[in-house]
């Protein structure tokens, strides 16, 4: 899988995201995924950030139907509201060790899920990853570390995370691809952009979930965008609606 941070510079959310692909079919999606930039004309880095020339919106449309239409790619992601972390109870009032141990549940939850759907099946998760801002130097090591660790407590001498990576995002498009869905999901509901094509983007995957826009969370059964929105019942009220997503092309679709 790819995974991407956002909101760690002082945003009211940070969040996780992860793009789940096939071990085998990650020479499909490299080549698919150039092909589509060939198609269009597209010369930047595949990042939420740079998304905003109108003229590249053909491009981020066609990458959004592909998402959907192939069974065998998934995003799922997790979303912080900071006001409700518990940073001096439960992370030693450090924000840093805060989003780490998130981005370690984000990871080992859809892993241990897994699992338990697949028993039979022999489980081996490689975890690519947009360096991740924390000023300790081998945070990927100790979220391989931690991740094996939780889900040994469950699963007994299975550690089926074989590794946790560093990688550039240039040269890496799962991590771009894993960058424009969470960036959208993002600054959704940051509500702090007026650009025309991010918006574009945003109703794009929306229309896919049969939604009216991103300013909801996913059912925690669903499997192929799923949104998770960390509550605290304790803190708040929900200020989240759970949508059932109504996808454009369902599981079974036989159109990839």
């Amino acid at each position: 899988m790819a995974c991407d941070e956002s909101g760690t510079h002082g945003a009211p959310h940070y969040g996780f995201g992860s793009l789940w692909l096939k071990w085998q079919r990650r020479g499909d999606f490299i080549a698919d995924f150039r092909a589509i930039l060939a198609n269009h004309g597209f010369e930047e880095e595949c990042k939420w950030s740079r998304a905003t020339r109108a003229g590249y919106r053909p491009f981020y449309e066609e990458l959004i139907s592909y998402f959907f239409q192939r069974q065998w790619l998934a995003f799922h992601c997790l979303v912080i509201r900071k006001e409700i972390v518990r940073k001096d109870e439960f992370h030693k009032g450090d924000w840093d060790l805060a989003r780490r141990k998130h981005f370690t549940m984000l990871l080992t939850t859809k892993i241990r899920k897994a699992l338990q759907r697949f028993p039979d099946r022999i489980h081996e998760f490689r975890v690519y990853v947009d360096p991740i801002a924390s000023r300790y130097d081998k945070a990927d090591e100790a979220v391989e570390v931690i991740s094996n660790n939780v889900l040994n407590n469950r699963f007994r001498a299975r550690s089926p995370v074989k590794a946790v990576v560093t990688r550039d995002s240039k040269d890496t498009p799962a991590i771009q691809l894993c960058d424009l869905m969470l960036g959208a999901v993002m600054e959704t509901w940051h509500r702090n952009s007026k650009n025309i094509t991010k918006k574009f983007i945003r109703d794009c995957i929306a229309h896919h979930l049969g939604w009216d826009s991103l300013e909801y969370d996913t059912l925690p059964s669903e499997r192929k965008f799923n949104i998770w929105y960390f509550h605290d019942p304790t803190r708040e009220e929900r200020k989240v609606e759970s949508r059932k997503v109504a996808l454009k092309y369902p599981y079974g679709y036989r159109g990839s």
